[in-house]
């Protein structure tokens, strides 16, 4: 059975549901569709952001700073258990994970962390390559990365969102410019090295090889999306459990309505 999974930072639920790119989520009929960065509580939401005909919801929401952050997740494919969360109270209260199990794996729908404000010396002048939030973006990694191995001891896992990281030079359109910015940082590329390395596979790359200028984020600055001057920073991974289950593997770029656009995985499972 082939089944369409698909990741989304929307950039504020209310917001984008306005915009005329909202109708590639109304019409799609995918079967699971994770939202990132809803910026929004359920109880903020109209009936037709809380509810999609045919599809179960469910919402984590921010409770440490309203408007800020949050996942959401529309499945057509009933799960086994839905949790909200990690399991460490140190990395809760932002609403950046949803995890669905399913039958035949498990599903993470994550908005992880960014690297936060540039650290200033004393003098007030940015410290190079040191941001505020990087020691808790790597250990909320961390924590993901323990849990996510922890049950794929049970069965495989899919691992969607926007990881705020973009992995490889060609990834990112200025990758010379970006070495000491959060999102490229080596620290931060080296997590996504270790999921390599235990056996995650990058979806896109594992279908559509080396390919040059696929990007799914894009400043709002200085025309970048027009230009194509952006990131690679929203993936779906896979335990190479699936690695014969990958049937294709897209960024859907031509999606408007947030600063990021879908990225898409098909799975005969």
């Amino acid at each position: 059975m082939a089944i369409t999974l698909s990741s989304w930072n929307i950039n504020g639920i209310r917001a984008v549901s306005g915009k005329e790119g909202f109708d590639w989520f109304r019409n799609t009929n995918y079967d699971v569709i994770g939202f990132q960065e809803t910026k929004a509580s359920v109880d903020q939401l109209s009936d037709d952001l809380k509810n999609k005909e045919g599809y179960e919801s469910y919402f984590c929401s921010s409770v440490v700073k309203k408007g800020y952050s949050g996942t959401a997740v529309f499945s057509k494919i009933k799960p086994l258990n839905v949790e909200l969360e990690l399991p460490n109270p140190e990395f809760q209260g932002e609403g950046r994970i949803i995890h669905l199990e399913f039958e035949k794996f498990h599903f993470f729908n994550g908005y992880f962390p960014n690297g936060g404000a540039q650290i200033l010396d004393e003098q007030g002048n940015k410290v190079i390559g040191e941001f505020k939030r990087v020691p808790y973006k790597m250990g909320f990694f961390d924590c993901f990365f323990e849990y996510a191995q922890k049950l794929r001891q049970d069965k495989p896992i899919v691992v969607c969102g926007d990881f705020n990281i973009a992995h490889r030079d060609i990834d990112l359109a200025r990758p010379k410019t970006n070495i000491n910015n959060t999102g490229f940082l080596p620290l931060e590329r080296a997590f996504l090295d270790k999921m390599v390395n235990a056996g995650y596979i990058d979806s896109f790359r594992h279908v559509n090889g080396d390919v040059k200028d696929k990007y799914s984020w894009w400043s709002y600055k200085a025309m970048a999306r027009p230009k194509n001057i952006g990131w690679r920073i929203d993936y779906f991974f896979v335990s190479d459990e699936l690695k014969d289950k990958i049937v294709d593997a897209k960024i859907e770029s031509d999606v408007m309505g947030s600063d990021h656009c879908p990225v898409t995985l098909v799975l005969d499972v």
